[in-house]
This record gives C-alpha cells, sequence and structure tokens, in this order.
C-alpha cells in the first residue's frame, strides 16, 4: 500500500466517499433558502434521533414526566442525510448547520449544541440540576467530559470502524484504545455511585446515556462483540436502569428515522403521538 504524503496545500476532494460524505464540506452557510415550520408550543425543536438528538428529547420528557408544562415541545425532522441542516432557515439559529438547534418562544433564545440546550432548560425549569455548588460542580464536570470525549466516539471510533468506506488498521486501534478507556472511566465512577455525578439522576447522565448507555447496551456500530461491552458490568447496569425510565423510552425514539417501525416517531407535536403516530401506525403492512 502506497504512503499517502500530504499536499502542500489541501483541496476539497467532495467525492470522498463513506457514510454522511454528501453533509460533509469545509465550509460553512445555507446552501438553499427554506423555512423552518413551527408548532404550536413554546419549544421548538429541530433535530434527528441521533444521540445528540436523543439528548434532547429525553430531557424534555423527563420535564414533561415531573410536571413541568411549559417543557411541551414541537420536535420537527430535520433529514441530515438530505442536508436540511444548511437551510437557510436552519442556519439562522445554528451557524454551525448540527443537530440539534431548540428554539423558545417564550423568551426568544435560539440554543444550539446539545450541552447548552440542556444547561438552558434545567436553569428554566429548576431541575435535573443541584443548587448545591459543590453538587452542580460534580454535574458539571461530566457534562464537560462527555461534550469533549464522545468526538473521539462518534467521529473517531464511529466513523472509521463502522462508516468509513476502507477498513484502516491504525486509527480503528488509535480509537478503540480511547473509547476503552472513556468506558473504564465511567464503569469504575459508576462502581462507586448510582449515577455519574453522585446520587441523583441529572443531566449528566440524559447527556451520556444516549451515546455510552447504547455503546455498552450493543446498540452502537454493531460493536458491542468487538468491544467487549459486557465486561463493563458498572456501566451496563447504569446504562439499563436508565433505559428502563419511561421519559428515556420516549424521548429516544422521537425524530428518530432508523430501526423497528414502533420505535420511530418521525415528529412530536402532541404527547397522544407516542400512541398514535409511530411509524408501524403510519405505514401500511406489507
Amino acid at each position: 500500500m502506497a504512503q499517502y504524503i500530504p499536499p502542500k496545500v489541501w483541496t476539497w476532494d467532495a467525492e470522498n466517499g463513506g457514510n454522511w460524505a454528501n453533509i460533509n464540506r469545509p465550509i460553512s452557510g445555507a446552501t438553499h433558502d427554506a423555512e423552518l415550520p413551527v408548532g404550536r408550543h413554546p419549544i421548538q425543536l429541530y433535530s434527528m434521533g441521533t444521540p445528540n438528538g436523543q439528548k434532547v428529547t429525553i430531557m424534555l420528557e423527563e420535564l414533561l414526566a415531573i410536571g413541568k408544562s411549559g417543557a411541551e415541545y414541537d420536535a420537527h425532522l430535520i433529514r441530515i442525510g438530505n442536508g436540511d441542516q444548511f437551510s437557510s432557515g436552519f442556519v439562522a439559529l445554528n451557524p454551525n448547520s448540527k443537530i440539534p438547534v431548540m428554539f423558545d418562544r417564550d423568551t426568544g433564545s435560539r440554543v444550539f449544541e446539545s450541552g447548552a440546550i440542556l444547561l438552558y432548560l434545567a436553569e428554566k425549569f429548576g431541575a435535573f440540576l443541584p443548587d448545591d455548588p459543590a453538587q452542580r460542580t460534580e454535574v458539571m464536570n461530566w457534562v464537560f467530559w462527555l461534550q469533549g470525549s464522545a468526538p473521539y466516539l462518534g467521529g473517531g471510533f464511529g466513523h472509521f470502524y463502522f462508516y468509513a468506506p476502507e477498513k484502516f488498521e491504525y486509527p480503528i486501534n488509535r480509537f478503540t484504545m480511547e473509547v476503552k478507556r472513556q468506558m473504564d472511566v465511567l464503569d469504575r465512577t459508576l462502581a462507586e455511585r448510582p449515577y455519574l455525578a453522585g446520587q441523583t439522576y441529572t443531566i449528566a447522565d440524559m447527556l451520556t446515556w444516549p451515546w455510552y448507555g447504547n455503546l455498552a447496551l450493543g446498540n452502537a456500530y454493531d460493536a458491542g462483540e468487538f468491544l467487549d461491552v459486557e465486561s463493563y458490568t458498572h456501566l451496563r447496569r447504569w446504562a439499563q436502569e436508565i433505559l428502563a425510565r419511561p421519559a428515556v423510552q420516549r424521548g429516544r425514539i422521537v425524530n428518530r428515522t432508523s430501526g423497528p417501525l414502533h420505535e420511530q416517531l418521525r415528529e412530536r407535536h402532541d404527547a397522544s403521538d407516542f400512541d398514535l403516530r409511530t411509524q408501524d401506525k403510519l405505514e401500511p403492512a406489507n
């Protein structure tokens, strides 16, 4: 195999192959004009049921479950494979063109980046984030840990192990080592406490579960055996307990476009949609 020698000046090869290659580009900004839909609730969410999208819908469903009616929301599907995130309406809310993005009609605030959205919601509704300074700091430790670590899992391991058009030993080994180290960090922490930040379920758990909970349960990148996820017993205990929460069961299927049809609620505009509008109810039987 010929060794790759980087050119003096990099140029964009739009035909670089691999899943999602058609949505990756070295420039920002809108590619087309299109307004975003607006529903009737205070919170408008524009997202897709990826791990980053699941973080927000899980948080919103948890807020509704504890009686925070102001957290009612419309979840509009953004099909990232089709480039919906590059519309002029989406870019106006998030110049980074990544899901999820939220608009709060009560305050006129746009909020992008999943960690920022969960922190915003926790502060707005006074839930899932402790008031005690020491406890709050521990939550934020894990919030920032997740935001810094997950790109190694998704953009690193997930890309080279699952999505890349060719398999290469070096990047797979590099990112596998890091992901297993991260799982060990979580496993050792959860051996000493029920939740990441201590005795209480917080936004740290909601942010982390869609990435590392799904991974530990063998539901990401078809990599459960490869990563020996069953050896991380404390991480798996935590992952299973969070998965059993009714709000997590609901939030994880919102804006989802893959998997079993009964686990796809492509848009959510009312609580009754979970019973009436999952994709198995909408698609004709074969």
